[in-house]
């Protein structure tokens, strides 16, 4: 099995290299600390599987994951982070995603969980699993969460709009409210998506389709 690992802790990303390399059966085939580099380096078509973390620089790890597959179909994908965010967990798996490992499991668990993957399985640590059991039960009983679910009408447009790259005062303009209401709606907003920045907000409302 040939694995490639995208991993911007630098000294995890060896221990995991030397780790896999030492493994009966693995090949390292590539072994790099940001998504750009990966893309642009890796020779994806002898590629079984990606170990991906989700929390990179730059490109995401739910982006990486998509690329990836969008280019090799073929490529098992394994997120593997610290992530047990509900959106994270569901953005990787529409990314593509067929593994869902936290870190923090033994080396062996990685191991069998690769192996797993790699014959057709699809590997989830067990706080992961029961959030997609719960996803499950929760549209079966046809409360499945849809865009916007959880922002009200108005933060939706507030959202919308600074998605399209409007500031502040020409969100207040455009929707007839005052700049302090605007920043009302974005404190909630930010609130709500458990982001402290404008950007992180907007790559958190991404990732839920939200915009």
């Amino acid at each position: 099995m040939h694995i490639a690992i995208v991993e911007d802790n630098h000294m995890l990303l060896e221990n995991l290299r030397l780790l896999l390399q030492g493994e009966q059966g693995c090949i390292v085939t590539g072994a790099w600390p940001s998504a750009e580099e990966a893309l642009s380096l890796q020779a994806w078509a002898e590629t079984d599987i990606l170990l991906a973390d989700l929390d990179l620089p730059g490109i995401s790890g739910v982006e990486l994951i998509s690329q990836v597959k969008a280019k090799c179909p073929h490529i098992n994908c394994m997120a593997y982070t610290i992530s047990e965010d509900r959106a994270t967990v569901f953005a990787a798996i529409k990314a593509g995603a067929c593994g869902y490992l936290l870190k923090g499991c033994t080396p062996r668990e990685l191991i069998e969980a690769l192996h797993n993957l790699h014959n057709g399985g699809a590997p989830m640590s067990p706080k992961i699993a029961r959030k997609v059991i719960h996803q499950f039960q929760e549209s079966v009983g046809g409360t499945l969460a849809s865009p916007g679910e959880g922002l009200t009408q108005r933060e939706q447009d507030v959202l919308q709009r600074l998605e399209r790259g409007q500031s502040y005062k020409e969100v207040g303009t455009t929707l007839g409210i005052s700049a302090h209401t605007v920043h009302a709606h974005i404190k909630r907003i930010y609130e709500k998506l458990q982001s402290h920045t404008r950007s992180e907000a907007m790559r958190k409302a991404r990732q839920r389709g939200w915009v």
